[in-house]
């Protein structure tokens, strides 16, 4: 999506394009562009996880950033994830919107000073439940949050969790799985441990690679899969919830 515009926004992708995503949906990033960009926008693609980065001195020429998702950990040491967390610590000082997805929520928290590690649980695949908080003090959350259910349903793909937010930061959902399931800082950070942008074929085919790589076992895939037919995202409330953050509404 690149047209004229006055708003612009930036993805870094995290993750290499699987061959399914691009062959249905175009890749990662016209996923995310379908489900959090609106008409008179222009979005750039970063391919961070391939060392592709905005220049430092572009930075304030955006209203608004998104980290996707990742097979790798957010505590890792790869230069480029050191890097982005170089950036996003900019990107903060500066008070630029940026909105963290499962490894993006990691990685921002462990930037700004949070803890993050594997979760003593396992593996979180599926659609899970989770429950906001409503009564919140410091944190600035663009919206009415009473508008918000008490709950909402969201797909997740994660074996690594939020430990510890950062200092100033205040937990906005959770689940019985995740402590953490969404952080944020004044109104210029939001993290969301679970994938508001996916839609249940691309998890369906993610579950299918994680087995086939040996990351899970065969009956915890099937029910995994048996789950996901019997159970369905609030996908528009996550997006609405996404795109009033970015936008500042």
């Amino acid at each position: 999506m690149k047209v004229t515009s006055e708003r612009r926004y930036a993805l870094f992708q995290a993750a290499r394009d699987s061959d399914y995503v691009k062959k249905v949906h175009g890749g990662y990033f016209n996923v995310f562009v379908k489900a959090f960009a609106e008409e008179g926008e222009t979005w750039d693609l970063f391919r961070v996880v391939e060392g592709e980065f905005p220049d430092m001195n572009e930075l304030h020429k955006y209203d608004g950033f998104v980290i996707s998702g990742s097979p790798c950990d957010a505590y890792g040491n790869d230069y480029w994830i050191l890097k982005l967390c170089f950036i996003l610590q900019t990107l903060d000082a500066m008070e630029k919107k940026v909105l963290g997805v499962c490894f993006g929520h990691q990685v921002l928290c462990r930037a700004l000073g949070g803890k993050v590690g594997k979760s003593y649980s396992g593996w979180d695949i599926g659609i899970r439940r989770v429950r906001i908080v409503k009564d919140l003090s410091a944190c600035r959350f663009p919206g009415d949050l009473t508008e918000i259910p008490s709950s909402l349903s969201i797909i997740e793909c994660h074996q690594d969790e939020v430990w510890e937010v950062p200092s100033g930061a205040e937990v906005i959902a959770f689940s019985d799985k995740t402590g953490v399931e969404m952080f944020a800082i004044g109104d210029h950070i939001l993290g969301i441990q679970g994938h508001p942008e996916y839609t249940k074929d691309i998890l369906h085919n993610l579950i299918d690679r994680l087995l086939n790589n040996n990351s899970i076992e065969s009956a915890f895939a099937e029910n995994a899969k048996v789950r996901l037919e019997i159970a369905e995202p609030d996908r528009k409330s996550w997006e609405k919830i996404c795109r009033n953050f970015l936008k500042g509404r």
